[in-house]
């Protein structure tokens, strides 16, 4: 990663959740449920046993029917019922590191944080602020979804 990727990680989206840490942690490490709340993900074809230890993949598809991209989301790190940090693989677009925070907020709410950025292939190519303008929405919606099922596991 370049030391300009460094010091413009992407955008931040932050969302409350009416759930507990542990409700939100459980959506994140059930990799079946992958693509119901990311977006552009229409669907998982396999998850790598023991997801989401480092390494473990995701292998989803993207993109509308008949246009549908396989490819994979790779567990970079992971600190259980904290932090996610995933490189999302939707080639040819390219590459996105995506790092998911999750801090609790009392005993039964949490706050989700999202911050994502492209990181190879020709995604990298747009202006950073074009990009960015791109990424806040897509992820304002994933937030809500990721939410929407952690609520439903309290």
């Amino acid at each position: 990663m370049s030391a300009n990727a460094a010091r413009t990680p992407g955008p931040t989206v932050t969302r409350r959740v009416a759930a507990p840490a542990a409700a939100v942690w459980a959506v994140l490490a059930d990799g079946w449920s992958y693509a119901t709340w990311v977006v552009g993900a229409s669907r998982v074809r396999d998850v790598d046993e023991g997801w989401p230890a480092p390494g473990t993949r995701v292998h989803h598809a993207f993109g509308p029917w008949p246009l549908i991209v396989q490819d994979v989301t790779e567990v970079d790190s992971a600190e259980p019922g904290r932090e996610l940090v995933l490189t999302a693989r939707g080639w040819p677009i390219g590459e996105a590191r995506v790092t998911l925070t999750i801090r609790p907020d009392g005993e039964a709410n949490s706050v989700v944080t999202i911050t994502e950025d492209a990181v190879a292939g020709p995604g990298r190519l747009m202006p950073a602020p074009l990009r960015h303008l791109l990424l806040r929405p897509r992820n304002t919606e994933t937030l809500y979804r990721l939410a929407l099922l952690a609520q439903g596991r309290k």
